[in-house]
């Protein structure tokens, strides 16, 4: 297991961790470095007509382990993933002390989507997203944005850009951009839950 204060330094540094199989851990520092300007954060019209019905009941913090074991589950595709068993554990490690959280999507009391991610200050580092219903990890990482806007948060890291996330206005910057943008994010007090 990755101790949670390496974790968290790692954070405050811009590095982050991934699995490789057979228990290898490689940290990575990305330039560029994808994030989602909070200020400018665009949610498709669809999107919105269909938040606007609530087909979801949205949590947060209250399957932090279930949503990562989902986000690690082989999806068409994908027959792995960089969260094996270390990173599980570590990251519920900080989930227990407060720094991981995660944001559920739930249907008829069964999770359907969600999102995690580590909350450092103004940093809400977003680490990864299932979905098992239309839609469901879409919705939690709008209600996301709407929390960290709410309670001040700063920068909300994405690490690497995708065509799903393009959609929401993620943008790439370069990583002394980031750093900057990070070191200010780390004078900020913000917390995800009360």
């Amino acid at each position: 297991m990755l101790r949670p204060t390496a974790l968290l330094n790692a954070y405050a540094q811009g590095i982050f961790p991934m699995a490789h199989g057979a228990g290898q851990i490689y940290w990575y520092d990305p330039d560029p470095r994808a994030i989602v300007p909070l200020d400018k954060f665009h949610v498709p019209r669809r999107l919105c007509q269909k938040i606007n019905r609530q087909p979801y009941e949205i949590r947060y913090s209250t399957a932090f382990r279930t949503v990562m074991r989902r986000c690690a589950a082989p999806a068409p595709g994908r027959d792995t993933t960089w969260i094996d068993d270390i990173i599980l554990n570590s990251y519920t490690a900080l989930y227990q002390l407060g720094y991981a959280h995660s944001v559920e999507a739930w249907l008829d009391g069964e999770l359907v989507g969600g999102l995690y991610g580590v909350a450092l200050r103004g940093l809400f580092a977003g680490e990864s997203m299932f979905s098992n219903a239309t839609d469901a990890s879409k919705i939690c990482l709008v209600y996301l944005v709407e929390r960290l806007r709410e309670r001040g948060f700063t920068l909300l890291d994405t690490q690497y850009q995708t065509d799903h996330l393009a959609q929401f206005g993620v943008i790439e910057i370069p990583r002394e951009v980031y750093k900057q943008r990070l070191s200010e994010a780390l004078l900020v007090e913000a917390h995800f839950l009360d």
